[in-house]
């Protein structure tokens, strides 16, 4: 086969394999990897990396220091988009009762690392098994020090917005992005000479001004260090305090940049079962929390954006219940044990931030829901936040003593 023959086969393979889109680019080819020793120690000395360390690896300017002799990037992206609704629509149909906590879609259902990476071995398995040559590969899922975007934008998959996040004309941004670094010869998507997808953004800045704690430094740079995903995720510490009262009812991620983005009103929706909302054990003790409703008409209430009245008498929990990543009770998640977040979150996305993170997050997320003043659900959570806030963990002491002041019931 030729050079272009094997991209053809290839990215037939990749959608074979369950992607949505390929693309091949060349290590030589990325203008953007030759500007970034410049720009990037620029961004990371005014500190916009956070404690995200990962970011300093010198091997993310150039993907030859990252595999020797590497002559193509496989790249591919796989849709995570839902008919499920959106944060936005969330925040206005669940503030009150039974307060809710949003995760961010793409951790709704299994660890996208491990799905994309499977689709990933699945690929690379084909291509030697249809090519005798001998070549080095290797692949990776937001793990390595690889600048996915910017290959995605080169191997022809569209464009980089003033977000940060890639977007495709026809699919959106609610894309998973795979990179394999080959030492295979391919012929790139895009001939020489021709430039990549062209930024559509146009003079939209819907993304910078929805941002609650004011992330984007300016069009196309993030401070993350005051971005929610990092806050909720990233971050181990404590959370500042001017920024809590943005994070709303974000436990884990945060969706509203791209919730926003007219590319995104008519996104394709995914069929892949494994994104769907999963289901965790509702392990809430009476001590804590009583149930208001069924947990699958929870899930359709939200599904078409009416909220409950949350009048339901309360009754004892069903260890045996489940409750939905759609927008789990922060009751729910602010309870949980160290084993039982670690149960309820295996093979999940949602164990990057750890238990005690979790927990954090649901205590600011508590501090910002709205209730009325004597309301069940209100005395709920000071209950819970009131035990937190005696935690021998100092940094869930600290947030649960936050949110009891936010909601006027500190001593």
């Amino acid at each position: 086969m030729t050079p272009a023959q094997r991209t053809a086969w290839i990215c037939e393979q990749a959608r074979a394999a369950g992607f949505d889109l390929c693309g091949i680019a060349e290590p030589d080819a990325l203008p953007e990897l030759a500007r970034l020793p410049e720009r990037l120690a620029e961004w990371l000395e005014r500190g916009y990396a956070g404690e995200m360390n990962y970011l300093h690896d010198p091997r993310r300017k150039d993907p030859k220091a990252v595999l020797e002799g590497v002559r193509s990037l496989i790249v591919v992206a796989l849709n995570y988009n839902s008919a499920l609704p959106q944060s936005t629509e969330f925040r206005a149909a669940h503030d009150g009762e039974s307060p809710r906590g949003w995760i961010s879609r793409y951790a709704w259902g299994d660890d996208y690392h491990e799905v994309v990476g499977r689709k990933l071995k699945n690929l690379l398995a084909a291509m030697r098994a249809q090519f005798a040559e001998p070549f080095e590969a290797r692949a990776y899922v937001d793990t390595g020090p690889v600048v996915e975007r910017v290959a995605a934008k080169y191997a022809g998959l569209g464009w980089l917005a003033k977000n940060t996040c890639l977007i495709n004309e026809e699919l959106g941004s609610w894309l998973f992005l795979g990179v394999v670094l080959t030492t295979f010869e391919l012929a790139p998507t895009l001939p020489r000479g021709e430039p990549p997808p062209a930024d559509l953004c146009g003079n939209c800045t819907l993304c910078l001004e929805a941002c609650p704690t004011q992330a984007f430094a300016a069009p196309y740079v993030l401070d993350a260090r005051r971005c929610i995903s990092y806050l909720t995720i990233e971050l181990r510490g404590a959370i500042p305090g001017e920024l809590r009262e943005g994070i709303g009812g974000a436990v884990f991620g945060c969706d509203i940049c791209q919730d926003v983005c007219p590319w995104n009103r008519k996104a394709a929706v995914t069929g892949a079962a494994e994104f769907a909302p999963r289901e965790i054990a509702d392990v809430r003790s009476s001590k804590f929390e009583s149930r208001d409703s069924e947990p699958a008409a929870q899930s359709a209430d939200l599904a078409t954006g009416d909220a409950r009245d949350g009048d339901a008498s309360p009754r004892e929990p069903n260890r045996e219940s489940k409750a939905s990543l759609l927008a789990p009770e922060l009751g729910l998640l602010a309870g949980l044990s160290q084993q039982e977040f670690s149960a309820a979150f295996r093979e999940s996305a949602v164990k990057r931030t750890k238990w005690r993170g979790m927990v954090r997050n649901a205590c600011v997320a508590l501090g910002n829901a709205s209730f009325e003043r004597d309301s069940p659900a209100r005395s709920r959570a000071i209950a819970m936040l009131d035990t937190l806030a005696r935690s021998e963990d100092d940094l869930i002491a600290e947030h649960a003593t936050w949110a009891l002041g936010k909601l006027g019931a500190a001593e």
